[in-house]
């Protein structure tokens, strides 16, 4: 999959990836990073070839403001770690794409093993709900994926997961777009369809006779099908040879019946705004 300078840092591989900073804060982050970039443009400039089989690592760490669970509307901020590691054509590891060990290795299909970490809900996070529904453990998932490089800039995707704890099974379409460069300024758009299957949606999304009796709603017991579909626009500012800002912009909706279980319509909102901020070291 393309890849910024210095990649992408934001986690979206699980039902609540979600996140939203103030306007104020990113906008001042962004601009003192441009500011930044260009005192530093000498040594940013694209004069050195960059070796695109090389094994590299990134590290980092930002801030994020997500949906307090899944379909919430109310938010929460927290702070985020930042890993990727790529040994191109082989292994990668990163808080972006989770672990995908290819084992195709081609020009054009690349396919093979995937891992990632599921968030998810915390009791406090969930506000008039706590104590009313249940708290949910983070989770790891286990799987496959397959990936097309259609051209230089453009590629699509899918992954399929399943909980290796039981609770249901993850399928991912995506397709990513890498725009062209504006000054030092690296962007692209990402559009991603998931879907559960009923276990990973009632995990989620159901309510039990019991909750709906004590939150007043009807019982609900989604079965497999769509879950949210999304738009990303990810933007990152060199500010030196090896570090840069990155700003993750997220647009989600929920679709089916994750949209339509009364923890969304009664208790949250079907739009999911994402925005996240990471600072990058690139070795």
């Amino acid at each position: 999959m393309p890849h910024f300078t210095l990649p992408d840092f934001l986690p979206r591989t699980s039902p609540n990836n979600r996140v939203q900073l103030s306007a104020g804060f990113l906008s001042a982050c962004l601009l003192a990073a441009l500011c930044w970039s260009s005192g530093s443009s000498a040594d940013t400039g694209d004069n050195t070839a960059t070796d695109p089989n090389a094994i590299t690592l990134a590290l980092g760490a930002g801030i994020e403001r997500l949906p307090s669970f899944p379909g919430g509307k109310t938010h929460r901020n927290e702070s985020i770690p930042y890993v990727d590691f790529e040994w191109p054509d082989h292994v990668s590891l990163s808080t972006l794409d989770g672990l995908q060990v290819d084992l195709i290795g081609g020009t054009v299909l690349h396919g093979g093993l995937f891992g990632d970490y599921q968030w998810g809900r915390d009791s406090e996070d969930l506000g008039i709900l706590r104590g009313k529904i249940n708290s949910l453990s983070p989770r790891l998932t286990t799987g496959g994926y397959l990936e097309w490089q259609l051209s230089k800039t453009i590629d699509v995707g899918t992954n399929l997961s399943h909980d290796i704890n039981g609770a249901g099974e993850y399928l991912q379409v995506y397709a990513e777009w890498d725009l062209p460069k504006i000054w030092l300024l690296e962007h692209s758009f990402e559009v991603h369809w998931q879907a559960m299957n009923a276990p990973a949606a009632n995990r989620f999304f159901g309510i039990t006779p019991s909750q709906a009796s004590v939150l007043n709603v009807p019982a609900w017991h989604p079965g497999a099908g769509s879950q949210l579909a999304s738009l990303e626009y990810d933007l990152f500012v060199p500010t030196s040879q090896h570090t840069g800002v990155a700003l993750a912009l997220t647009y989600g909706r929920l679709l089916g019946n994750a949209a339509d279980s009364p923890l969304v319509t009664r208790f949250g909102s079907r739009t999911q705004i994402s925005e996240a901020l990471a600072f990058v070291y690139h070795f």
